[in-house]
């Protein structure tokens, strides 16, 4: 196996997981920062705020785009375990 064969393989890896956390990621920040304005205009100081609210968003954008994510992953898997001889024998 080759450095370039190693470096295109972590590239794709590291997409495949940028692609995938960013909807979840994305959620969680928007929510953060529409509670955090609502925080400052109410002036409500609490902590464990923000927890919930994050918390139902991602369960919601899990089961939106669950089947989406976990295809992406498998995908990505079945090419590495496709072109694994491939790999070995070089």
């Amino acid at each position: 196996m080759t450095t370039e064969a190693v470096t295109e393989i972590m590239r794709q890896g590291l997409y495949v997981i940028i692609e995938t956390a960013l909807p979840l990621l994305l959620v969680s920040m928007a929510i953060g920062l529409i509670v955090s304005i609502f925080q400052t205009v109410t002036s409500i100081q609490e902590q464990t705020l923000t927890f919930v609210p994050k918390l139902i968003g991602i369960f919601l954008t899990l089961m939106i785009l669950g089947g989406w994510m976990m295809n992406n992953m498998v995908e990505f898997t079945t090419g590495l375990w496709t072109t694994f001889s491939y790999y070995v024998h070089r």
